[in-house]
């Protein structure tokens, strides 16, 4: 074993307990923060935010404060009613339409869409939530008063997005204090951020949707070219939605429904494996078979989750696309036809957190950004402002519409009770959640090895038409899965786009539940 995979098992050992679980995809500085992310006497709502206001959210960038300028959604499983919710604080295209949307809008107003981040935030915290919400957001305002150590993740992402970062005063004030980028070990402050984190406290929706920061935002992005308007803030709703639901041999699966249809490709995606004999064949690490069809299976599902749109104002056939006769039917028609280059995708800008507490309760959780951080290089408030428009280049909203995401935080139950939840952050979402799900399900994998294991991801955006893959991956599976069309783009182990599985199994017979952090990022599994 290498000295790497040596260090990051100190790091995620010992995440099992009979109470309370977390594994958030936070960085290190989660350690420092003033409590754990899970109580064993909790509220899984409040720990699964709690990490993003109390450790996650002190810097700007895909790991910070600009997520509240993007979106929320979370499946949460209230153990005292046996019922599962899902809330969308999803992103919301502006009114006025974006015609000729194209890559270079990525660096203008033109990018940012109308956040439902806050949206979700407070509605998560009134109906699932124990604590206020000044208790819940008062870690975060402290680190962005007083500052923290840059870690070295933090500083690589800074560092990447050098031609943006500074291009506003607020940037370089906050980024280039001394007229150069902060290095690493340098202590971050953002005391405007803190400032609107506390009227964000004290006003709550009204000053984030109709009042000065809405005005703020509408201004900051007017003036680089974008149109979204005080209207566009107005009319935002967050949305309390039923989970997509499906079944995968005698499991039962819940997942995050359309217009946040990641968890409806995963459920399209083991629907069409259910028809394959996957114990015969292996786990994908050591089938060409399994690697072959979860690739294609994966793809098919992402590919065509792109006719999508908003299921408010336009037909999803959702029981249809979930149904087992649909997958059979999808299924057949490709075992006919030649292997489809993997579609693009919307490059990475989220993180995971997912908490069961010692209640039983369960919360699965995706924040994003939607986009690369401070990708237009535009500030609120001293908020940097999300490109999450991003997202447009895989299904275009109708103006005012919902965005269609592939996002996919999944509960799945055995018996009634839930097994296993998870989610993931990155380009490789479906995939990772995929692997690791049958993996744990079908070939029994420990969630600890699981997670280790090499993995393909989703579609590389350095090499158009392939998949990721680890090097690691056994290159005779490899070759023979490209011998039969498909291709892949071959990068280091433990690659940062293969996402995260933020995942918790329990154990039916013990109720224990164990964790493990993924290596891709620099999250960390907790038991209490």
């Amino acid at each position: 074993m290498s000295e790497r995979r040596r260090e990051f098992l100190k790091r995620a050992a010992a995440a099992a307990a009979a109470g309370a679980v977390g594994v958030p995809g936070v960085p290190g500085i989660a350690l420092g923060a003033g409590r754990a992310p899970v109580d064993a006497e909790g509220i899984a709502s409040d720990d699964v935010v709690t990490p993003y206001f109390g450790k996650k959210p002190v810097a700007s960038g895909r790991n910070g404060l600009d997520v509240i300028t993007g979106m929320l959604a979370m499946l949460y499983y209230d153990a005292a009613t046996k019922r599962t919710t899902y809330v969308s604080g999803g992103m919301n295209a502006p009114l006025a339409g974006l015609p000729g949307w194209n890559p270079t809008d990525l660096s203008t107003g033109r990018s940012a869409g109308v956040p439902g981040w806050w949206a979700g935030f407070e509605a998560a915290l009134a109906k699932h939530g124990s604590r206020p919400k000044a208790e819940v957001v008062q870690p975060a305002i402290d680190y962005a008063r007083n500052g923290f150590a840059i870690y070295p993740f933090l500083y690589g992402e800074m560092l990447v997005q050098l031609d943006t970062i500074g291009k506003t005063p607020t940037g370089r004030r906050i980024y280039m204090p001394n007229g150069a980028l902060l290095p690493p070990g340098s202590i971050l402050k953002q005391v405007e951020a803190a400032d609107t984190l506390e009227r964000l406290v004290a006003e709550g929706n009204q000053f984030f949707y109709h009042g000065a920061f809405a005005q703020a935002y509408c201004d900051a992005v007017k003036a680089a070219g974008g149109v979204i308007t005080p209207k566009d803030f107005d009319r935002y709703e967050v949305r309390w939605m039923e989970p997509a639901r499906g079944t995968y041999h005698g499991y039962d699966i819940l997942a995050s429904p359309p217009p946040d249809n990641g968890g409806t490709h995963v459920i399209e995606a083991l629907n069409m494996l259910e028809l394959l004999d996957l114990k015969k064949m292996g786990p994908p690490t050591e089938s060409a078979d399994s690697l072959y069809w979860m690739t294609r299976v994966i793809n098919e599902a992402y590919e065509q989750g792109a006719k999508h749109t908003d299921p408010s104002s336009h037909d999803v056939p959702l029981e249809m696309i979930l149904s087992k006769d649909y997958a059979a039917m999808r299924l057949r028609l490709m075992k006919m036809t030649p292997v489809r280059e993997a579609r693009p995708a919307p490059p990475p800008g989220s993180n995971h957190v997912t908490v069961v507490d010692g209640k039983g309760n369960i919360a699965t959780i995706l924040h994003s950004v939607m986009s690369l951080p401070w990708q237009n290089g535009l500030f609120a408030m001293g908020l940097s402002i999300a490109a999450s428009g991003a997202h447009f280049f895989r299904v275009m909203p109708a103006p005012g519409d919902r965005a269609t995401v592939y996002i996919a935080p999944n509960i799945i139950f055995k018996n009634g009770r839930p097994v296993l939840v998870s989610g993931s952050p990155s380009v490789g979402l479906l995939q990772n959640i995929v692997q690791n799900t049958t993996n744990i399900l079908d070939f029994g994998i420990p969630i600890g090895e699981s997670v280790l294991r090499p993995r393909f991801g989703g579609p590389a955006t350095t090499v158009p038409g392939a998949n990721y893959i680890e090097v690691d991956l056994d290159e005779k599976v490899r070759a023979a899965a490209e011998k039969r069309g498909l291709r892949y783009f071959v990068t280091s182990p433990w690659h940062f786009m293969n996402g995260s599985f933020e995942g918790i199994h329990i154990d039916p017979a013990t109720g224990t539940a164990t964790a493990s952090a993924d290596p891709r990022r620099s999250g960390m599994a907790e038991a209490v």
